[in-house]
């Protein structure tokens, strides 16, 4: 089959593998602009106050409600995940410029602090441009969970956003730009991966925020190193989903369902790897095997469809590549397992069991609606095997005993653990990783801290 050449920036429909549209990467000039627009945004958006903020950040939230559903249906469009879900990202990245209009001043008050000094405090001042690099699997939330904190802090975001979200990429930059945030505040670049360097080098970008893989977040924080300037990091995961005796298993199999499927499987706070104490382990395998096979495949325009298509060819490909590297270390196929023959990028939900907890496949992160189920003989086996992998971002255990529920949280690597829920993210909440996860925090009053100048003010006795 002749492979045919796609352009580098370009909406591809992964329900269909239609082109629906593409752009032209910016040139040098254009891009020279837009970081020059952005270092006078800041400017002038340092200058206001955080009452003034929080009214363009409030007009971002009312555009999103107001435009959700054309908004839900470029990011279908361009990703494919189900309407449904698309509509319910766009409201919650209202909720989060919501969250940041109402408690940003108090997150960046002064603090006051009792030293030697006649008075001495702690001041949050803005740094200036920083650079967000984001992925296409959470369009818009990834980008609003940065950049709502950021700017309200008072800094402006430039975004490079992946090559296959064009669309969305520059709906969100007409959101700031309609919001009342000064000119250039909020810029999207339209841009390939090989220009990210030069713009990290350029001297008014002052940090750089990434969402994405590993590969790429080892590949922007050394060129970020090399500048000395701050990086924060949301990387992959291969979350634990743990259920134990106590658990209420007919729930946990029901939640587990949505939390490996969310988003066409292809979420890094996804549940991937489901260990299951021995005693429910076959209870919790049957609702599960059920409740995947029942599921509704299809065009995720359709409000019944459960699961939409993966986002692409290649990612198509390198997901059944893991399934079959799967089965070659030993794991059974219950159901899927396979490419569905129809047009465009479709993946049947997957459940695997009997994968050798050692073996490397069971190591990498799956990003489709592939579920790979393992045992556990008791709490601490189960700890041992949530944390075989390089990954720490999310967790989820499922456990009604006190004692238990304690040594989980105290024993599973992970910037979360979640008791008898899903993992998901909260305006309210600290989120981030830890070893190949990532390092540093987005959201809450720690994520709008990452990008501001944490500055020591010491005032001696004033002579009258």
């Amino acid at each position: 089959m002749q492979t045919v050449s796609r352009p580098s920036i370009a909406s591809v429909n992964p329900a269909t593998g239609e082109v629906v549209k593409t752009f032209e990467p910016m040139s040098a000039a254009q891009i020279e602009a837009k970081i020059a627009a952005a270092q006078q945004g800041f400017e002038r958006n340092r200058a206001l106050d955080f009452a003034t903020r929080g009214r363009f950040m409030s007009k971002a939230a009312e555009l999103l409600t107001a435009e959700k559903q054309e908004l839900a249906k470029t990011a279908t469009l361009e990703m494919g995940k189900t309407l449904r879900q698309a509509i319910a990202e766009v409201e919650k990245c209202a909720l989060g410029c919501h969250y940041y209009a109402e408690n940003a001043a108090a997150q960046l008050a002064d603090e006051v602090v009792t030293t030697d000094a006649a008075k001495s405090l702690v001041r949050y001042q803005p740094l200036g441009v920083i650079l967000a690099v984001m992925p296409w699997n959470f369009p818009y939330w990834q980008v609003f969970r940065f950049a709502a904190p950021a700017l309200m802090a008072g800094n402006a975001g430039l975004l490079k956003h992946a090559s296959n979200v064009p669309q969305c990429a520059l709906a969100i930059e007409s959101i700031f730009a309609r919001s009342g945030f000064p000119p250039g505040t909020f810029g999207t670049l339209l841009i390939g991966s090989a220009a990210v360097e030069g713009v990290i080098k350029d001297s008014r970008v002052r940090a750089v925020t990434l969402t994405g893989s590993e590969y790429a977040g080892r590949s922007v924080a050394a060129q970020a190193g090399r500048e000395i300037k701050k990086t924060v990091l949301e990387l992959g995961g291969s979350d634990p989903f743990i259920v134990m005796p106590s658990a209420d298993v007919a729930q946990a199999a029901e939640t587990a369902v949505t939390a490996r499927v969310q988003n066409n499987g292809q979420s890094c706070i996804a549940a991937k790897r489901f260990i299951t104490a021995t005693p429910v382990a076959d209870e919790f395998t049957r609702r599960l095997v059920e409740r995947f096979k029942a599921l509704k495949v299809g065009d995720p325009m359709d409000e019944s469809t459960d699961v939409g298509p993966l986002v692409s060819e290649s990612s198509l490909k390198e997901l059944d590549d893991q399934v079959q590297r799967l089965v070659q270390a030993g794991g059974k196929i219950l159901t899927g397992g396979k490419r569905l023959e129809r047009q465009g990028y479709y993946y049947a939900p997957t459940v695997i069991v009997d994968v050798p907890v050692d073996a490397p496949i069971a190591k990498e992160e799956l990003f489709g609606p592939v579920a790979v189920l393992f045992r556990a003989r008791d709490a601490d086996d189960a700890i041992r095997i949530a944390n075989a992998t390089t990954f720490g971002l999310g967790s989820s255990v499922w456990t009604n005993d006190a004692i238990e529920r304690e040594k989980f949280i105290n024993g599973i690597e992970a910037g979360a653990v979640f008791v008898n829920g899903m993992v998901k993210s909260d305006p309210r909440l600290p989120f981030g990783g830890v070893k190949a996860s990532g390092y540093g925090r987005e959201l809450s009053s720690f994520g709008i801290r990452e990008f501001v100048n944490i500055k020591s003010v010491w005032i001696g006795p004033t002579k009258t």
